[in-house]
């Protein structure tokens, strides 16, 4: 089976947001594997950059293979590109895949910042909306994948300097958000003010990986459900 992915692109109206899911397609199947997709963006097919298909298929394939197992040659071929063009973007493999990580991580981002500014919620329900979303996506994937920063933290985060900031800097983006939110919740008096928010933000992004690697092993989304009724709905509550 071919590992090219075919970018046709899908919309999917999210769950407690007005702001749809941008899917690619392999063959008729959603391309779910790496990740909750990609927000709607306003390019289509033919306009999809070079780069953004070289990245989309590296996601894919570091996400199903691993950083060891990917190889230049595999990304460019299944995108159809020539291999200068990889080289045009990016300076090796290795700052690829750390481009690769952010690339991965902005959808997330987007759609954790589209949940905290909805004017009518307040940031715990927020939080909790976010991580119920997240939860439905994974329980339609099938438990496959998991986080790619979780598992390229394990495979290549004490060896590649350069992956190794990248990831740091895309966890230390999503901690902020969940941070501020915890604050401003402090504020409002929906959460407890005797443990910091630093603290919390941090329970939340070292929890939710370990969550995930259970799911995958246990093919169930009890760890995450289990994680946000400890976390979101016990401990943190005021």
């Amino acid at each position: 089976m071919s590992n090219k992915v075919k970018h046709s692109i899908i919309y999917i109206p999210l769950i407690s947001t007005e702001l749809p899911l941008r899917l690619p397609l392999v063959g008729n199947k959603l391309l779910t594997k790496y990740t909750t997709s990609r927000i709607l963006a306003s390019t289509m097919n033919s306009k999809l950059s070079k780069r953004t298909k070289l990245l989309d298929q590296g996601v894919y394939l570091l996400m199903n293979q691993g950083y060891h197992a990917t190889g230049i040659n595999e990304i460019v071929n299944a995108v159809q590109v020539p291999k200068g063009s990889f080289y045009s973007y990016f300076d090796s493999k290795e700052e690829f895949a750390a481009q690769a990580i952010t690339h991965y991580m902005e959808p997330f981002i987007q759609l954790l910042t589209k949940h905290l500014q909805h004017s009518q919620v307040d940031p715990l329900s927020a939080l909790k909306n976010y991580y119920a979303e997240l939860i439905v996506a994974v329980e339609k994937n099938g438990y496959k994948g998991g986080c790619l920063l979780g598992n390229l933290m394990g495979e290549i985060g004490d060896t590649s300097e350069r992956c190794n900031q990248a990831l740091k800097s895309a966890i230390e983006r999503y901690k902020a958000l969940q941070y501020k939110a915890l604050l401003q919740a402090q504020k409002e008096g929906t959460v407890r003010t005797d443990r910091s928010a630093e603290i919390m933000a941090n329970l939340l992004v070292n929890n939710w990986q370990g969550a995930l690697l259970r799911m995958k092993i246990e093919q169930s989304v009890q760890p995450l459900q289990e994680f946000c009724d400890t976390l979101l709905n016990d401990y943190f509550v005021a």
